[in-house]
């Protein structure tokens, strides 16, 4: 079996308030492969949001590793971190976060040309996710000439444009309603597979979840393989 793409070891994650302190994550421990897709699921709350940031390096836990590439993420500087995210890291919201005043072919180049690549270069390689993801027709149009569906899709191809080693999701089909969030889920699925990437996808759908390779779920605070 290859290296992991993403291994995290011993992530604890709380929240104080006024009242109590929350512990959300505990003692977690998790491998991601390349070329696999894994399934995450739980409760509202329960930590998937949050398991996801400290991955991404979004966020810092309270304890714990994320090692990419060899490196552990949380033991960079704030630059170091944001440079490897850039470089190592996909990352698809439930709610797309497109700029409405770009359009489709825009949006998805945006992250080639804070990399440093010319705007040709960018615009190339942005066309190229969009037609893969099926909107070759809708480069030119703005995230309010497009469908829910459309829109979810031009953030998927923005994710994976810097064509990532890791492509991590919150409930991306969470919006959407059933027959869209299945072809959502397809074009996601099928890009991160022809990418070779690894993907962590955080769903509450537990049918979607059952199509990847394997499924986790978050359970008082540990992350276990769901039972059949």
């Amino acid at each position: 079996m290859s290296d992991p793409a993403l291994s995290i070891r011993g992530l604890d994650r709380s929240y104080e308030t006024d009242a109590e302190r929350l512990d959300v994550l505990k003692a977690v421990d998790l491998d991601l492969y390349p070329g696999e897709l894994v399934g995450l699921v739980g409760p509202s709350g329960s930590g998937k949001s949050s398991l996801l940031h400290a991955a991404a390096l979004l966020e810092k836990p309270n304890a714990g590793q994320v090692v990419l590439n060899g490196r552990d993420g949380l033991a960079l500087s704030e630059r170091e971190r944001t440079a490897l995210r850039r470089r190592e890291i996909g990352f698809v919201y439930q709610f797309h976060h497109l700029l409405p005043e770009l359009n489709a072919l825009e949006n998805v180049a945006l992250p080639r040309l804070i990399a440093g690549d010319s705007k040709r270069a960018a615009h190339r390689a942005a066309a190229m996710w969009l037609e893969r993801l099926g909107l070759g027709a809708r480069l030119d149009h703005r995230p309010g000439q497009l469908s829910g569906g459309e829109q979810q899709r031009v953030a998927i191809a923005r994710a994976l444009v810097n064509e990532p080693r890791i492509v991590l999701a919150d409930e991306p089909t969470g919006n959407l309603d059933p027959a869209t969030s299945d072809q959502v889920f397809d074009a996601l699925a099928d890009a991160c597979r022809q990418a070779g990437a690894a993907g962590l996808i955080a769903t509450h759908n537990h049918e979607l979840a059952r199509r990847m390779d394997r499924v986790l779920t978050v359970d008082q605070g540990r992350v276990v393989p769901l039972s059949a």
